[in-house]
């Protein structure tokens, strides 16, 4: 039996049978059925799990060779096993512990707790195309819109993830809301308050851990007001051991990114000290780092800028110049030395690639490709896939966290948890 035996047509029927023909996230449920068929999905009653698997089994049995299946639900183990094999990043199959991955991406926090030695047991994405990278990569098809979701839906696990939205405490959605009127921080009705949605998961599940991640400027967003209203929400409010910093990625790639990870331990079921959790500030002596100039292809076509889009980046950057500040794109000259690290790239990256360029000599500069851009961010080339356009892989890429930093906490988080069984 294939491993693309009938996929589509499997979540297709599945998703839309009278089971879940209201179920916003039928996909989902339909996903994870293909591969955890022995779990009740979120968001489903057990009569209706019940219900999909035994049209699961039938189906699937259908396409069996007569006489292999030596029980009712063999079809399904056997399927199952197969999608695992298939998804570039399975799951481990020893798992030593479950987490859950909200406001997931393209699955940056997934495949470092995964590496850690975790079980993702639930995902939450609502942005249609980073679903669809998501699932190519994972298996898995995320639920959608966290805010809608009970959290009693959701599957207990030991340790939470979340890169809630940075946007409304970022200085440029900061900058860009001011200038257009609209609020930002806790006043942004729609992503400043999925914090709480964070806080009302973790309440209800008590995980034993979680990490949270976020721009730098959460820090010191409303003069910091806001980040002792998340400080008070998790120590006071929650009760969890917890601390934070500022880690730049351009320590694991060569991209400057600084971004503020929040770690957190439930001290009734997890003993550490505050001044004990460790959030790596770089990586460890064995860590293969990979300079720029190793990414950066030599001849590459199709991503030179159109003379209209270099045009206007250079007077840009000459009427900041004019202000007496450095806003601009930002260029590198061939040949890159060692050493060399890019500015932020960002969700904007596909417009006119102004963070990252680099030097044609005799010609006008071009953008990364997608193969170069997702480098920036840890991504491996060979494995990671993108199922979607070239615009909304730049989107995506520019939107998720630089996956060996994760990876790095990650470690310590599985650590902690390991030698306080």
């Amino acid at each position: 039996m294939s491993a693309d035996l009938e996929r589509e047509d499997l979540l297709g029927q599945l998703a839309s049978s009278p089971v879940l023909e209201s179920n916003p996230d039928a996909r989902a449920v339909a996903s994870h059925l293909l591969t955890r068929h022995r779990e009740c999905p979120p968001t489903i009653s057990k009569k209706e799990y019940e219900s999909l698997r035994a049209v699961l089994v039938s189906l699937i049995s259908e396409a069996l060779p007569a006489g292999s299946s030596q029980s009712i639900f063999e079809p399904l183990e056997i399927y199952g096993d197969l999608q695992l094999e298939k998804s570039p990043f399975p799951a481990p199959k020893d798992p030593k512990f479950k987490f859950i991955d909200l406001f997931a991406g393209i699955g940056g926090f997934r495949i470092a707790f995964q590496n850690a030695g975790g079980e993702c047991v639930f995902t939450s994405e609502w942005d249609k195309f980073a679903k669809k990278t998501y699932e190519r990569n994972f298996g898995d098809t995320p639920y959608g819109d966290i805010t809608k979701i009970n959290e009693r839906d959701i599957p207990d696990h030991d340790v939470l993830c979340a890169g809630f939205p940075c946007q409304p405490f970022s200085l440029a959605g900061v900058s860009k809301k001011n200038s257009l009127g609209r609020k930002h921080g806790f006043d942004d009705e729609t992503q400043g308050t999925l914090f709480f949605d964070v806080k009302r998961i973790i309440k209800h599940h008590r995980p034993k851990a979680f990490m949270l991640e976020n721009v730098k400027n959460l820090l010191s967003h409303d003069k910091g007001r806001t980040f002792g209203v998340i400080r008070k929400s998790l120590e006071d409010d929650l009760g969890y051991t917890i601390t934070w910093k500022i880690v730049n990625g351009a320590k694991w790639v060569p991209q400057n990114r600084q971004r503020i990870f929040i770690v957190g331990f439930d001290p009734d079921q997890i003993t550490v000290d505050k001044e004990d959790i460790d959030i790596p500030s770089g990586p460890r002596s064995d860590f293969d780092f990979v300079e720029l100039n190793r990414i950066i292809q030599e001849k590459v076509e199709g991503h030179t800028l159109g003379p209209g889009t270099w045009d206007t980046l250079i007077r840009h950057k000459a009427n900041h110049a004019k202000k007496g500040n450095g806003f601009g794109y930002g260029l590198h000259a061939v040949p890159i030395p060692d050493g060399a690290a890019t500015r932020t790239i960002s969700a904007r990256y596909h417009k006119d690639g102004a963070e990252v360029l680099i030097e044609q000599p005799g010609g006008r500069p071009r953008r990364l490709t997608v193969r170069e851009a997702m480098q920036l961010q840890g991504y491996d080339p060979e494995k990671f896939v993108f199922p979607v356009s070239n615009t909304q892989a730049y989107r995506q890429i520019g939107n998720s966290v630089v996956v060996p930093a994760v990876s790095a906490c990650a470690e310590e988080i599985a650590r902690v948890l390991r030698e306080s069984r």
